[in-house]
């Protein structure tokens, strides 16, 4: 490499440590805002109030109600419940983080919009260090992270772009995501370097990306399940009978009920699940070329496929038992604990042929 060559790549690795920081910044103002809109969108004790008496007023009301204008026939929508398990609680989904005031949703959209802003410059900070190193930019656990953060924020945005109803999801999200770059930035930052000649393989951009996308959409789901089980304490703790305390009530009210929580994370833990299949076929594939065994025991490998397992008895548990609730949300966290677990401790505390974490 010519040292002009080799000056270049080292200032688009400063370039790219300038955009993650950067990205960090824009992800804080979205975090600040996202509590913003949280606080704004507090509902009043009177307007609790009402709302809960319209909840009320429309559970008893028939499905479909015909009034007349000039003549014409006209059809009320009927109020839209989520149906759980049967014998479960049908409960309606709350307005939103924004608690359906004005004021809470503008400071929701300034939120989202600064969080699109800071995806594109986290995202421009990796392209920025694939340049630098001229490979992809996940050769260690710090541009795994990063690359890891960047892709679930956009995972988030695409569900946002097509109208699902996951904003509720942004506050979590982003705290997360900050969590993520300051351990990356601050504890495994690694300088650009070339691979090891075992990395140094086309199924590097096919097997690591796929990993990374799939950690990504796992994360999603295990949010929605962390958030199920706080919404579905909530809703014993009102069946019961008993009256939350007004943080707990303002908070709980506006997030989706327990059974759409609980079908968001079995839904995005389903359409993820034959990608990581398809990734720990695809390591094995490229540790037959690397290595000339496709399986070996090592701890990466070990650790993947008892991830799989993990989400493989919780997918065919909800399928085949009926498992609905707490329960799959338990199995949902541990499968996703097993895949942490994989990624930070047997890449710091264990050894092994996948041993490239640059820590």
């Amino acid at each position: 490499m010519t040292p002009l060559a080799a000056a270049a790549n080292e200032s688009l690795a400063e370039l790219s440590n300038y955009l993650v920081y950067s990205s960090m910044a824009v992800y804080t103002l979205a975090f600040l805002a996202h509590i913003t809109e949280w606080t704004f969108g507090s509902r009043s004790k009177v307007a609790r109030t009402a709302a809960a008496l319209t909840t009320a007023k429309s559970a008893q009301a028939p499905a479909v109600q015909v009034r007349s204008q000039g003549g014409t026939a006209v059809l009320d929508r009927p109020k839209v419940v989520t149906r759980s398990a049967s014998g479960s609680r049908d409960v309606p989904d709350g307005p939103g983080a924004a608690g359906g005031t004005e004021r809470g949703d503008l400071y929701g959209r300034v939120a989202v919009s600064l969080t699109v802003l800071g995806f594109l410059i986290e995202a421009a900070g990796v392209v920025a260090r694939a340049m630098s190193v001229q490979r992809a930019p996940w050769g260690n656990m710090y541009e795994f992270s990063v690359t890891f953060s960047t892709v679930a924020v956009g995972a988030y945005l695409v569900l946002l772009l097509l109208k699902k109803n996951v904003r509720w999801l942004g506050l979590i999200l982003i705290t997360t995501v900050l969590l993520d770059l300051g351990i990356a930035t601050t504890w495994l930052y690694t300088d650009s370097d070339q691979l090891v000649p075992a990395l140094h393989s086309y199924w590097l951009w096919i097997h690591v990306s796929t990993a990374i996308f799939c950690g990504a959409v796992f994360y999603i789901g295990a949010a929605g399940a962390v958030l199920y089980l706080f919404r579905d304490s909530y809703e014993a703790h009102l069946e019961a009978g008993r009256t939350p305390g007004r943080f707990r009530s303002s908070v709980m009210e506006r997030l989706p009920s327990a059974a759409s929580l609980d079908k968001f994370s079995y839904r995005i833990n389903a359409a993820v699940f034959p990608l990581w299949t398809f990734t720990i076929v695809a390591g094995a594939i490229w540790a037959g070329d690397a290595w000339g065994r496709y399986w070996g025991w090592d701890p990466k490998e070990v650790w993947s496929f008892v991830t799989w397992v993990a989400y493989a008895c919780y997918l065919h548990a909800r399928a085949t038992a009926g498992w609905k609730g707490r329960k799959a949300a338990h199995l949902a966290l541990f499968a996703f604990a097993c895949w942490i677990w994989n990624y930070y401790g047997v890449n710091i505390l264990l050894s092994g042929k996948h041993s490239y974490a640059g820590v």
